[in-house]
């Protein structure tokens, strides 16, 4: 970085750095594999940031490029709920104005690459090529830029397994890793923009698919430092803020199956068979063999294991690899029929439960209210005192060494506010350090060992150097939320902070002023219908 201040020098470059956090950088920054990133950490100022509930990659970002909350912006998971019935969330599915945007209003251009749920890419000042939940090959901005980017760049991609032949590799990560950094560049070039928005994903995929991986953690890092490094040399911007949009950790206490719990206290009642709604087996759903039918080949090795394996809980999306570590390495994926996965699981009977849990990532739980969902069983006469109910019960929840399950349970008031609250889960759960797991299984017992070692935590990182910031303030003990980013890179380029953002200006700059704006009018909500980015989602944990 230098102090030019030439009108084609970008003025902030943002690096986000999915689950990123102080306990593993520490440990990649005392073995030396981050040095660029260590610089940056000890020439700015820098602090925990906390995230937000849930903190999960789906929800968390658009809370961090809005600067508002759940409740105004509308994505509370991975999933968006029509009834019983859902879809991957997109941009479309974000009601509040991106920074970007605002920015673009004000006349200044960025480049944003990677940035999660930000398919498909609205029109600005720009180029932005989306991140995760978006299809291979998405359509970007401007129409066309993809094409160009592989062209400059010799390829792209989002999804390190969406190959030609799904790539678990370390070099497939890198390989990732590396072309993020080259089309970044590369748009840089091109549009020499004001603001810069690079995120990488691989630091928080690498712990899901590989957990405890030390070589492979460590390879993700060092990639990402390189980059880094290479993007400082060519773009030279004048500041940089580095953020993560929550933390990573192990998880050494209990996994919980709260919809066993809910069964139990007659809340809920489940059936078998694939007839229980909604038909989350879209998610786990594999390609037969080419035009066979299920029911018309034998049932294979692997099949039985597969079926053995759902019976006791091990979910679709981890059998791959318990089926590997037992030597069945033939691809499942075009080999377990999906009535078999259907049948060997059981599912929520919705007509006849009045809570349950409708997916893990959401951390809460929905309420079968009448006139509300399509088969309500509970009275709105009833709703609170339900609620109060379970919200009683599950705080009183302890794990079998008789540690508290929950650091919090309570209303969805308490978490969200907005005009879609209406969206946000009924109750919502904290599980205690995010060092419990929760799961929406059935047909186990309500605790166990947690199938994912590792997982989110709800601390992440801030780190800020260059002119703009005062690097003698440190950003230790301030409470910094990833809902002051927005306002912080509005404060940076003089650009009134819109008055509805839930957070603050970082105490490293100087406040902006706040502005009213008018609504804002996105596109008309679309469906992700791509079964590969639900199958990559469901291989990571989050379905």
């Amino acid at each position: 970085m230098t102090d030019s201040t030439a009108d084609d020098d970008m003025q902030l470059l943002v690096i986000g750095l999915d689950a990123g956090c102080r306990p593993v950088l520490e440990s990649l920054f005392d073995a030396g594999n981050a040095p660029t990133l260590e610089s940056l950490f000890e020439m700015g100022s820098s602090g925990p940031l906390e995230s937000q509930i849930p903190p999960w990659t789906a929800s968390a970002w658009p809370s961090m490029y809005t600067g508002k909350n759940p409740g105004k912006h509308g994505v509370f998971d991975f999933l968006s709920f029509d009834g019983y019935e859902w879809d991957v969330v997109n941009s479309t599915h974000v009601r509040e104005r991106p920074v970007w945007e605002l920015l673009s209003e004000h006349g200044l251009t960025s480049v944003v690459v990677n940035l999660p749920v930000t398919h498909p890419a609205s029109e600005f000042d720009g180029a932005l090529i989306p991140g995760m939940t978006a299809p291979e090959d998405p359509a970007c901005h401007p129409e066309g830029i993809l094409e160009d980017v592989k062209m400059a760049c010799g390829d792209y991609r989002i999804y390190p397994q969406s190959g030609p032949e799904p790539d678990h590799s370390i070099e497939g990560y890198e390989n990732t890793v590396e072309l993020r950094g080259e089309a970044f560049r590369y748009l840089c070039r091109r549009m020499e923009p004001d603001f810069g928005f690079l995120q990488f994903q691989q630091t928080d995929s690498v712990f899901h698919e590989r957990p405890g991986d030390k070589e492979a953690i460590e390879a993700v890092y060092n990639e990402v430092d390189t980059q880094i490094e290479a993007t400082l040399e060519e773009v030279d911007p004048e500041n940089v803020l580095i953020v993560s949009d929550h933390g990573m950790g192990k998880i050494t206490g209990d996994e919980f199956r709260i919809n066993e719990f809910l069964r139990e206290k007659d809340y809920l009642q489940a059936r078998s068979g694939g007839e229980g709604m909604p038909d989350w087996s879209r998610a786990w759903e594999n390609d037969l063999l080419e035009g066979q039918d299920a029911s018309e080949h034998e049932e294979s090795p692997v099949e039985k294991a597969m079926n053995v394996a759902a019976k006791v809980g091990i979910t679709t999306q981890r059998v791959a690899g318990a089926l590997d570590r037992v030597g069945l390495k033939e691809p499942i994926g075009r080999r377990v029929p999906n009535d078999m996965i259907r049948a060997a699981s059981e599912q929520v009977d919705f007509p006849e439960s009045e809570v349950y849990m409708r997916s893990k990532s959401e951390l809460g739980l929905r309420i079968n209210l009448e006139g509300r969902e399509p088969n309500g069983t509970v009275p709105e006469s009833e709703y609170e005192s339900v609620r109060k109910a379970v919200i009683k019960q599950l705080s009183d929840v302890t794990t079998p060494d008789g540690k508290p399950m929950f650091d919090a349970v309570g209303p969805r008031e308490s978490f969200f506010e907005g005009p879609y609250l209406d969206h946000a889960p009924d109750i919502v759960t904290v599980p205690t350090e995010f060092n419990n797991a929760l799961v929406a299984d059935l047909g186990r017992e309500q605790f166990g060992e947690p199938m994912e070692t590792w997982n989110h935590k709800q601390t992440g990182v801030v780190a800020a150097a260059g002119p703009a910031f005062d690097e003698d303030h440190s950003l230790e003990g301030e409470d910094a939320t990833l809902f002051d980013i927005a306002p912080t890179i509005c404060s940076l380029f003089d650009v009134p902070i819109d008055a509805e953002m839930d957070g603050e200006t970082l105490p490293i700059i100087d406040a902006g002023a706040e502005a009213e704006y008018p609504a804002y009018e996105p596109e008309p909500i679309t469906a992700t219908d791509d079964r590969a980015v639900e199958d990559r989602l469901s291989d990571l944990g989050y379905l």
